[in-house]
């Protein structure tokens, strides 16, 4: 009778074995004592942090305003982002789609074949530096208030080194005015690597020419490329300045505008309520879809955000899960996101996501 009893346990532990190594290889990220990595092709996109606009972190403004009279203000401008967790073993993706909201997506939609995590994180702060610029402009001139164009970096082994420093103003691109980086962009690609091209730069009131014979994209060789990142300034002396730290991508642009027109102008835009939202700017004030807005929405909506901005195109994804009582308005300006604060805070109908 022993024996059966035995070999019943010795069979339960046979069993065991194979289960206990398979968590064990489900949970570490290469093979032991080998560079084989076990990490799944696959990326979490989840809620990420949700930061006032308005507010201040690590005892400076999110968005800091100089030479010029601000006024104060009483709610809350969120920007929000989207949590993305790569590098994941099999379990750990595995437990993320069985126990949380987030979206298991192909790594390559995150980071596109053939660029390296340093490679993105690069442009993504690239877009953000652009998506500020993009900000400032779109406040000035909803405002009324003239800007031109700043540098703000100059990319090493580029073009530019040596030639343009930042703090830089350009006043022309081959003798054409320019005010706003768009500008800039537009008339550097109109080139071919190899073109010359003639900057007008002042800097500390000095003017002075410089002549640049454009580099080449390093994805693409036939861009040219100066290697300068630019932002935009108020001309009569006022400074904008966002200070967020690890946050990269476009998608804060509409938030930054509007805490700059909130900031800039007497009257209370949010009358003491609490909005977020994401979005695109461009120049021309309209506001472009994002990725990721469902998780944007579900970190609002337990923030306590009573009014989410939402791009219209992004209505669909944004209005797919539970948002509780937060009124989701669908906006494709920067008009209609004030328009829309607005409306909410006088208690008027909002032009909704589900209209």
């Amino acid at each position: 009778m022993s024996t059966p009893s035995n070999r019943r346990l010795t069979t339960l532990a046979l069993g065991a074995v194979p289960i206990v190594a398979l968590g064990g290889l489900m949970s570490i990220d290469h093979i032991p004592g080998t560079d084989i990595s076990l990490t799944v092709p696959y990326a979490a996109q989840g809620p990420g942090p949700t930061v006032d606009t308005l507010s201040s972190v690590e005892g400076k403004d999110v968005v800091e305003i100089s030479g010029a009279e601000t006024y104060d203000t009483s709610g809350q401008l969120n920007m929000t982002t989207v949590a993305v967790r790569t590098n994941m073993s099999l379990s750990q993706a595995i437990g993320r789609w069985l126990t949380t909201n987030d979206t298991i997506v192909p790594l390559e939609t995150v980071i596109p074949t053939g660029t390296s995590s340093e490679e993105m994180q690069e442009a993504n702060q690239q877009a953000f530096v652009q998506s500020e610029a993009a900000a400032t402009v779109t406040a000035m001139n909803y405002l009324d208030i003239p800007v031109h164009v700043v540098v703000a970096g100059v990319m090493d082994d580029s073009a530019a080194v040596d030639r343009v420093k930042p703090e830089d103003v350009v006043l022309a691109v081959d003798g054409t005015e320019v005010s706003e980086p768009a500008e800039v962009q537009e008339l550097i690609r109109a080139k071919a690597p190899g073109d010359e091209v003639t900057l007008t730069l002042e800097n500390n009131g000095q003017e002075r020419e410089e002549t640049i014979t454009l580099g080449e994209h390093p994805h693409d060789s036939e861009i040219p490329l100066l290697g300068v990142t630019m932002s935009s300034a108020p001309r009569d002396g006022m400074n904008v300045t966002y200070n967020l730290q690890d946050v990269g991508g476009p998608s804060a642009g509409m938030m930054f505008s509007l805490a700059v027109i909130d900031k800039l102008t007497e009257d209370d835009l949010t009358e003491g309520h609490f909005v977020a939202g994401t979005g695109t700017i461009s120049e021309d004030g309209t506001v472009g879809p994002i990725g990721g807005i469902e998780h944007k929405v579900e970190a609002s909506q337990e923030a306590g955000a009573e009014l989410f901005l939402a791009p219209a195109a992004n209505c669909e994804a944004a209005t797919s899960r539970d948002h509780g009582d937060m009124v989701i308005a669908s906006v494709e300006t920067l008009d209609d996101a004030i328009h829309a604060i607005e409306d909410f805070a006088s208690g008027a109908e909002v032009k909704t996501c589900a209209e």
